[in-house]
């Protein structure tokens, strides 16, 4: 588990220094291991590792095994970096080496780059324009998919051919006919160029933003190349660089752009570039929006246009591209794969040539049509089945013996297909659904006795996947597929606490961070910014939330340090719109000059009454706030850390004051209560706040009430507040509203409302599912010790569930909780990972006896007895495996 900057063995970085992380793991059985010292030997070849000419850095006592940052030789443009770790344990001991790992460097200064943006030269540059409605369909449809070559030649012995490239919205690369990577979408996603339209649009924003980027990738091509003549080909898809759509704004034609280092075995080189001297064609992709859809034909197919010994006569020539305001910065990033593939659970023929073919759940991504025979000119269409429109797909045969196609420059949405004018009959083995997503790893797991929580967990993962493309997460991956940071901060816990998502919100913590307006502080409803995206505090809070918990769960505090200014600056933008009693009210105005509904919102999308727009917006205030004191006192701001803590004491003092019903007892419904609770109310509240909620919950039948904002909070301050029993029994509801009423409904993905309308693939309310982890099951991370370096074990078991269990893959290694009840037996085993330690409450009442692996807590290495808390038996535990049983 060697990695550089969030990622193994990463093709390009530009990140200088570069930060180094490893996990180390114990022997069986073993207790109490961790690290006490390291050694990292960085070389720029694996021969080089024994005696290593980039750093050694010899023995440093150290535990830390997190973001170790590089400090050997002054690093150069495309240096080729491969480095090995040691560790000496608690014992003084040291370890074997261990296998090596690598990372390159990118285009290190902006003269590095000499080749020039190019593209079709039948294009201009201007991309198309939006539709005037989010139905409309497109009237002005987009050239075919350009086709791109260069041939060159190869008269010496290469020993290594790197090629840095982007291609914008999206590309493919080839060299002598064939695709170099499995990676698809890419790059990922940012906010490439400036965009003159964005103030005239219906969410108008004046072009203002921190940064631009855009994302280039570097490839290894030596494998594919050979002497003599050789053919490096591009296609380009048209991506959210050209979308046409109203949701978006574009920012161009499709364009490409790249060198290729050719090092030979006599220590010269060659650079090949993009320039004018490039050949263009028309592809077989005939069409390809993001919004829209893909058709193919392939009677347009070129036969070896990517390929040596292929006539480009009658090929033009590229033109040059106006270059993307956006800096260059290397993918140190996931890009999109084919992350699932999904046969055929069912075929049914409604008709000649026409099939309805279903896949058992929702998926975003595409079809494979394989091994498939038709005259030439026969054309079949896709029609991709869920509860809204993701795009038209056709494929039309070339007529050449068996043939396989599925879509490049797209994603879809369904469950199902239905396919018309299929040629004879509809095999299984002739079809395949593929799941297209951000490549993030799954790095827990979480099971329970109860079938209704394990099927929540799941539908959540997968809407939360299909909703990963292009390194952000979209509110839905169909209609909008925006990325709203309302949503992103909501459910980001839940993410960390499901996927390793270190190097995905890196990547998107800076998109966020270079939205924001430097002057004014403002950060936008969605990042990269799309004038669609409608929101309010609440979204723009995701600069300081995603970052805080990107921190407590990796432990990086360098997150914090990049993006602790622009906490501060959305603060001061908050503070704009607070009245002379503290209250925030934010009523940001349109075009009209009047408060516009979508950069205002508040609660969104509750089942019944929502609480006030300004008591929303106020929660947040005192939320981002808190948090931006709690960063300067990471950051050792003492000064700047009272500032904050006194501003949001001054909030919390001002919300209590204008929200409490002193009548009533009460915050109000549909949140309000849940809200202050997470706040903090005053003592003298506090019983009457736990009676209004008990009398809620009542009233809704043990139901939630909550919107998004609400919903995130709602069941871990009930389990804090001592309300597990009513938690339960709200997210074991299957009636409106609840988790239960969807799966009911026959959800495999989460929905956008509880009444099952809107969306049926929206991951937003996943953010109340950290009750599961960090209460039911009971592991959490600490604050003051992050990335789980302290862990906190306290499970609050509930009488209906005989067991429930979650392990996280952690920056330490696997950590994680399983619990089991009998009739008069508890059963809890701990996981601490080496360098790590816990703190474990075990369910115990006074005067039961509880062991740990069958023996007195006393007499159990490494385990100290803390003595009782409320109905809990508390223990300090280094790391290691135990196992703790209460017998009644």
């Amino acid at each position: 588990n060697l990695t550089c900057e969030y990622l193994t063995d990463p093709a390009v970085v530009d990140v200088l220094p570069p930060r180094l992380s490893w996990v180390n793991e114990a022997d069986s059985g073993e207790r109490g291991q961790f690290q006490t010292a390291y050694q990292i030997r960085v070389a720029s070849s694996p021969g080089m590792l024994a005696t290593p000419d980039l750093w050694d850095s010899h023995k440093i006592p150290s535990p830390e095994t997190n973001r170790i940052v590089y400090n050997g030789k002054p690093l150069s443009s495309r240096q080729e970096c491969w480095w090995q770790v040691r560790v000496w344990d608690r014992n003084g001991r040291p370890s074997e080496w261990s296998k090596p790992a690598f990372w390159r460097m990118g285009l290190l200064h902006p003269s590095d780059w000499q080749a020039m943006w190019i593209g079709a030269p039948w294009q201009g540059e201007e991309a198309l324009p939006p539709t005037p409605w989010p139905s409309a369909p497109l009237k002005t449809l987009p050239p075919p998919a350009p086709l791109l070559r260069k041939a060159f030649y190869v008269q010496k012995e290469v020993v290594k051919a790197v090629a840095f490239v982007t291609g914008l919205g999206y590309f493919e690369l080839y060299v002598n006919g064939s695709k170099v990577s499995d990676d698809e979408l890419v790059p990922n996603q940012t906010n490439y160029g400036k965009r003159p339209g964005l103030p005239e649009r219906s969410i108008p924003l004046e072009d203002s933003f921190r940064e631009y980027r855009v994302m280039y990738l570097a490839y290894d091509i030596t494998s594919f190349l050979r002497q003599g003549e050789n053919v490096v080909g591009a296609m380009l898809g048209n991506g959210f660089y050209n979308p046409g759509k109203f949701w978006c704004e574009g920012y161009g034609t499709p364009r490409f752009i790249g060198q290729i280092y050719l090092t030979y075995s006599d220590g010269t080189e060659d650079v090949i570039v993009t320039d004018r001297s490039w050949k263009a064609s028309r592809g077989p992709v005939v069409m390809d929006m993001v919004y829209f859809g893909e058709h193919y034909d392939a009677r347009l197919e070129q036969p070896g246009w990517n390929a040596p010994g292929f006539d480009d006569v009658l090929w033009e020539f590229a033109a040059q591209r106006r270059a993307p305001e956006g800096k260059l910065v290397a993918h140190t990033a996931l890009p999109d794969k084919v992350t699932k593939r999904i046969a055929p659970v069912n075929i049914r023929r409604k008709g000649p040539g026409t099939y309805r073919v279903s896949f058992g759940e929702e998926i975003s991504g595409r079809l494979r049509i394989q091994n498939v025979s038709a005259p030439a000119g026969h054309k079949v269409t896709i029609r991709y089945i869920s509860n809204l429109f993701s795009g038209d797909n056709s494929y039309t045969f070339g007529g050449k013996g068996m043939e396989t196609y599925a879509a490049r420059f797209n994603w879809f949405v369904f469950h199902a297909v239905e396919i018309s004018n299929w040629p004879g009959e509809l095999r299984p083995d002739q079809l395949v659904a593929e799941a297209v997503n951000t490549a993030v790893e799954e790095a827990a797991v979480f099971e329970t006795s109860s079938t209704l929580f394990n099927s929540i967990n799941r539908i959540w993962k997968r809407s939360q996947l299909d909703n990963m493309h292009g390194g952000i997460a979209s509110d839905c991956p169909h209609r909008e597929r925006s990325a709203y940071t309302g949503d992103g901060q909501i459910a980001c816990v839940t993410v960390m606490h499901n996927f390793d998502a270190r190097a995905f919100y890196y990547k998107w913590i800076r998109d966020i961070y270079g939205a924001q307006n430097p002057e004014t502080g403002y950060v936008p409803n969605g990042a990269p910014w799309q004038p669609g995206c409608g929101g309010g505090v609440a979204w723009g809070a995701a600069i300081c939330i995603m970052p805080w918990e990107f921190y407590v769960h990796y432990g990086a505090r360098d997150i914090l340090s990049d993006t602790y200014e622009a906490m501060k600056d959305y603060v001061r933008y908050m503070l704009n719109w607070v009245d002379t009693s503290g209250i925030m009210y934010h009523q940001r105005t349109g075009k009209d000059g009047k408060p516009l509904q979508w950069f205002n919102l508040g609660e969104w999308c509750a089942p019944g009454q929502t609480i006030p727009d300004d008591m929303a917006h106020t929660f947040y205030l005192w939320y981002c706030t808190d948090i931006t004191a709690k960063t300067a006192y990471v950051l050792g701001f003492e000064e700047e850390r009272r500032k904050y803590e006194l501003l949001a004491e001054r909030t919390r003092q001002a919300f209590q004051k204008k929200y409490f019903d002193p009548v009533k007892g009460t915050y109000g419904d549909g949140g309000g209560n849940i809200l202050a609770l997470k706040m903090g109310v005053p003592a003298d509240q506090y019983p009457r706040i736990i009676e209004a909620l008990k009398r809620n919950l009542k009233a809704t039948r043990g139901h939630l009430d909550t919107g998004i904002l609400g919903t995130r909070f709602f069941f871990e301050v009930l389990a804090e507040n001592g309300l597990q029993d009513l938690a339960f029994e709200a997210m074991n509801k299957k009636t409106y509203p609840s988790y239960g009423y969807w799966l009911k409904k026959g959800a495999t993905t989460t929905r956008e409302r509880w009444d099952n309308d809107g969306s049926h693939n929206h991951p937003m309310f996943g953010g109340g599912l950290v009750w599961f982890y960090r209460n039911l099951a009971g592991m959490q991370a600490d604050p003051d010790e992050p990335g789980y370096k302290h862990i906190v074990f306290r499970p609050q078991p509930v009488p209906e569930l005989d067991r429930v269990a979650y392990f996280l893959q952690t920056p330490y290694g696997k950590a994680g909780i399983e619990w089991k009840q009998e009739k008069d037996r508890l059963t809890v085993d701990i996981l601490v990972p080496p360098g790590s330690h816990a703190t474990v409450y075990v369910p115990a009442k006074k005067g039961c006896t509880v062991l740990e692996s069958g023996r007195k807590p006393s007499e159990s290495p490494f385990l100290q007895e803390k003595g009782w808390k409320d109905t809990y038996a508390v223990f300090e535990a280094a790391s290691g495996k135990y196992q703790f049983t209460v017998q009644e």
